[in-house]
């Protein structure tokens, strides 16, 4: 009988942080997979120093450990990636979302993109809603890794997903643009705990093949929200540029934006940091 891919795991009513939990876990020395859920974070982060803030119970909030001394530091990006598709799948099953409905903003973000009701669409839906179809923030992905190069590499991975949480209880403030996989399917109840058990098998599958060496490009690569639409990006130096999105780049984890010259109009760039700020759905 083979070892259990998570290798240990703990939920919490209240933490600062599940990545500093698990982060004190990897300095202690335990081994990959552990994972720590919590009911609600007093500390929680998101990327490039944003909070992420829930009320207690209407979020699926947990970080994941890994020691990847297996996959080359290039190739680590693929972690989030897969634990993104992870959650992506066990959320429509869970809310019983059309596939892929749930899409990945480039680099860590997962979103729906919504009718004015805030109900789910899938690619059909965004072109028969036209204007009426809005991008919407379901979950957020934060990385954090150590040692990429050495003998112990560390990685933590955490997310959170507005999973039960009802469209009229959001703040005023992000309303226009958040959902929840209860607002998404029409205030269908969400069980975080079915969520959890649905992502950790989904995960479980997935990093197995990743250790094999096989990654689900294909399913990366077609849920981007951003792939043929205009998006403004802003750059590490704040400064905000409005490009086309051809795609991502499924070795290196880039995203691939337009970048025309005279002499050749299909030329593009990847880009490897950035974060996206609007993303226009009619597609270029």
């Amino acid at each position: 009988m083979s070892d259990p891919v998570i290798r240990r795991q703990e939920r919490f009513a209240s933490v600062g942080s599940t990545n500093d939990v698990v982060r004190s876990w990897l300095a202690a020395g335990e081994p990959e997979i552990c994972l720590a859920v919590a009911d609600e974070q007093t500390a929680g982060r998101g990327r490039n120093g944003r909070i992420w803030t829930a009320p207690a119970g209407v979020g699926l909030l947990l970080s994941l450990g890994f020691r990847p001394n297996w996959l080359a530091p290039d190739r680590v990006w693929r972690l989030a990636a897969t634990v993104s598709l992870a959650m992506a799948h066990a959320s429509e099953e869970v809310a019983g979302l059309p596939d892929r409905s749930v899409r990945l903003k480039w680099p860590n973000d997962l979103v729906i993109a919504t009718d004015r009701a805030g109900r789910a669409l899938d690619q059909k839906g965004i072109v028969a809603a036209g204007d009426a179809a809005h991008v919407r923030k379901l979950g957020g992905v934060l990385g954090e890794t150590e040692g990429l190069g050495t003998g112990d590499p560390r990685v933590v991975i955490g997310i959170g997903v507005n999973a039960g949480w009802r469209a009229d209880a959001f703040p005023e403030d992000l309303a226009p643009l958040m959902a929840s996989l209860s607002s998404a399917s029409g205030d269908v109840p969400i069980d975080p705990g079915r969520l959890l058990n649905a992502f950790t098998s989904a995960l479980e599958t997935r990093i197995e093949a990743l250790r094999s060496g096989r990654f689900e490009v294909a399913d990366w690569v077609e849920r981007q929200i951003t792939t043929g639409r205009q998006i403004d990006i802003v750059r590490p130096d704040d400064r905000v540029e409005t490009v086309l999105a051809r795609g991502v780049d499924g070795v290196g984890g880039g995203l691939r934006i337009a970048a025309p010259t005279e002499a050749d109009a299909a030329a593009e760039r990847v880009v490897f940091v950035g974060d996206i700020r609007h993303v226009r759905l009619a597609t270029v």
